[in-house]
């Protein structure tokens, strides 16, 4: 009988890590407490790292097609001036391609579809995770009990697998800003495939798709658990005065379609991503602010990360300890660029802060902001045996 595992959570950076698990052989179960598996986000962007990562899951040529290249628009001020352009052109030669952007419920429904329906169990919560032998892990979930020789914890931003592990760690904190995102009903025309705009504790921005709709997102500094009773109402009050395309990506959104979300991140890094036979992977291990638009991308790092080391042996300990080794000082570092670049972006708001950003990006050489973003990007994954 061949190596088990059991995943602890169906979301991108779960089915990527049971994608991986079963491409060097396991036999895998994925759990997964939501009654339908479906990412609660409305769009993603993919950069080099994560194709890449896809690719060595064998999706990537899937993604690709459902993507559409972001090679035009940048970072702008509220009245419409640009603050830095974004040559998608040029990142495509330095890395091999632009950031592509597509619909969360793509990328999930992708990943769902390269694995046997019969690994997914869906609306089954995981109750119980314990290691009750050096090599057995046990998961409990309603009447039934898995025994595994590995639990993967992809349980997300809160995941009680982690708050198990490591009871004296603190947790996930408020970031102090708050998310309102959506996909427009229909297709916007829109000028470029990719704008974030700067103003004071504010931020709004898009992400072209294919078929001519988009996704937007407002990120507002805002305590934890603010909630509007019109959101789509709201968010119009607070950016009437934009730039277009601002006012028509709202108009074109069905006001139940919007989603609102604290944004919250795990502050301090964990001391490792293992404990005995169970390993964190994605948000569970490194939950990140958005900023740099490297979540799902290290939760996909991680997925071929840990089924190379577990392929390539010789012991699963061996490897767990390689995964950890490899993984935790990347993704945390990743973790505090994000953190930095939100509170030099959309967390300032003092005037003369805002001035001082703004023209400090001005002056920056586009060749200077590319190999910014190239500090990150520029991931080779290893190869799944």
């Amino acid at each position: 009988m061949g190596s088990t595992a059991v995943v602890v959570g169906g979301g991108i950076g779960g089915l990527a890590g049971a994608i991986g698990l079963r491409r060097i052989g396991w036999e895998v179960t994925v759990v997964e407490r939501a009654s339908l598996l479906d990412d609660a986000g409305a769009g993603i962007s993919l950069a080099a790292n994560g194709l890449r990562a896809l690719d060595e899951l064998g999706v990537g040529g899937a993604v690709r097609d459902a993507s559409r290249g972001q090679y035009s628009g940048g970072t702008r001020t509220p009245h419409g001036g640009w603050l830095a352009r974004m040559d998608g052109s040029a990142l495509e030669k330095a890395v091999g391609t632009p950031i592509m952007g597509v619909p969360r419920s793509t990328l999930h429904r992708l990943l769902r579809d390269s694995l046997p329906a019969p690994s997914l169990l869906i609306g089954s919560e995981a109750v119980s995770v314990e290691q009750v032998d050096p090599g057995t892990v046990q998961v409990g979930f309603g009447a039934t009990v898995l025994d595994a020789d590995l639990v993967v914890a992809a349980d997300g931003v809160g995941s009680r697998v982690r708050s198990r592990l490591f009871p004296d760690h603190p947790g996930p904190v408020h970031s102090g800003s708050t998310v309102l995102r959506a996909i427009t009903e229909h297709a916007v025309d829109l000028r470029t495939d990719f704008e974030l705009t700067w103003g004071r504790g504010a931020e709004f921005g898009h992400i072209a798709f294919l078929d001519g709709r988009a996704e937007w997102h407002a990120v507002l500094n805002l305590p934890a658990g603010t909630r509007f009773a019109d959101p789509p109402a709201e968010l119009r009050r607070r950016f009437h005065t934009w730039h277009d395309p601002i006012p028509a990506l709202l108009d074109a959104t069905r006001p139940e379609a919007v989603l609102h979300h604290d944004v919250n991140e795990l502050r301090t890094p964990l001391s490792s991503y293992t404990a005995g036979r169970i390993a964190l992977l994605g948000d569970a291990a490194h939950a990140m602010t958005p900023n740099l638009g490297q979540g799902a991308c290290q939760a996909l790092e991680d997925a071929v990360t840990l089924a190379a080391a577990l392929g390539a042996g010789p012991t699963i300990d061996a490897a767990l300890a390689r995964y950890d080794a490899e993984r935790r000082p990347r993704s945390q570092a990743v973790a505090r660029a994000a953190r930095q670049a939100g509170r030099m972006g959309q967390q300032l708001s003092h005037p003369l802060a805002v001035a001082l950003r703004n023209t400090a990006m001005r002056l920056t050489p586009s060749r200077v902001a590319t190999r910014m973003i190239l500090r990150h990007h520029a991931w080779a994954p290893p190869h799944l045996n």
